[in-house]
């Protein structure tokens, strides 16, 4: 059995750009190790720099192929980059099934390039629930650009919006309902649309689609500057990739002067501690679970008590708990 290194340990590797240190950390991620309290702590002043691009759209449309020609592109200007690419989760195993990265295979020999493929384990939303920490493990680790490739998604799931700079929209001509579901919901969280392959019969006709539909449906938070570019490329022959590279660049630059890059990383930090937050209640709540749970049910089935009220006992139960725990540690000390 091969001897885990000390969490210090991985972490200061880590730090000095070591790709296996990078790996197991995320593994800890994946794994919600005990040991992840430690890790995040000591990672946290060292991230907040790296750019995180989140890349988008329904099955089909070209994720990995296009995320493979931003990395090469990223890495022509001398940036690192990291790719965190959700997969289907396997039926089997839980684990990703890893075929994005079998695509991205290219830049496995670049030291400055990182790629982890990630299960969605049931995870709606297009993302892993690990995503938002191993992109922190990315950040510290000395990653200029991050590219965050979900799996494909339809008109409701947009998490990439909430963990992402920049969220790039990924639609192909010739697919039917694509602009549709863009205007039900993809539409309203993209940056940048790009309409990959644009050799394609019925390319320009999805580019006015999507033209038409932005000028009906644009978010009243971006203001009068920022109007959502349309870019087409062919990323199987990495054509037109330079022209999204810079209307990705365009919107950094855009959202930097008005303030809504910051107000976005506020707002990733604010969804990581709920999310965390909520987690923890929920596992608390699992303790709780039982003859407490149970006594409460049988009121509310038989009248005597609304589930409102039974559910405010149960958080003041909870509250009660961690207020005894904390005394009992304060006497232990």
């Amino acid at each position: 059995m091969v001897r885990q290194p000390p969490t210090a340990e991985l972490v200061d590797r880590a730090l000095e750009r070591h790709p296996r240190a990078v790996a197991r950390l995320i593994s800890l991620v994946e794994a919600d190790s005990p040991h992840l309290r430690a890790v995040a702590r000591a990672l946290a002043p060292h991230t907040g720099r790296a750019r995180v691009i989140g890349l988008t759209g329904p099955p089909g449309v070209g994720k990995s192929t296009t995320t493979s020609a931003l990395v090469s592109a990223y890495r022509a200007r001398g940036q690192r980059v990291g790719v965190l690419a959700v997969d289907p989760s396997s039926p089997f195993s839980g684990g990703a099934l890893l075929g994005d990265r079998v695509r991205m295979g290219e830049h496995a020999a670049d030291p400055d390039v990182f790629i982890r493929s990630m299960a969605t384990r049931g995870h709606l939303g297009g993302l892993a629930v690990a995503t938002p920490q191993a992109l922190r493990v990315l950040d510290a680790a000395g990653f200029d650009v991050v590219l965050v490739e979900t799996v494909g998604v339809g008109q409701s799931e947009v998490d990439v919006v909430a963990l992402a700079d920049c969220a790039v929209v990924l639609l192909a001509p010739g697919m039917g309902d694509g602009v549709q579901a863009a205007k039900a919901g993809i539409l309203e969280i993209a940056d940048v649309f790009a309409v990959n392959k644009a050799d394609r019969d019925g390319a320009e006709a999805t580019v006015r689609e999507l033209k038409h539909a932005i000028s009906l449906g644009r978010r009243e938070i971006r203001g009068p500057s920022w109007r959502t570019p349309v870019v087409k490329t062919i990323a199987a022959r990495a054509e037109g990739i330079t022209d999204l590279v810079d209307a990705i660049e365009a919107h950094q630059a855009w959202a930097g002067e008005r303030g809504e890059f910051t107000a976005r990383r506020l707002a990733r930090a604010r969804a990581e501690i709920e999310s965390i937050a909520v987690r923890e209640l929920r596992a608390r709540l699992g303790e709780l679970r039982g003859d407490l749970l149970d006594r409460f049910a049988a009121e509310v089935r038989s009248g005597t008590l609304d589930p409102y009220r039974a559910a405010d006992d149960l958080i003041a139960v909870i509250a009660a708990n961690d207020t005894n725990a904390t005394i009992a540690g304060i006497h232990d000390k």
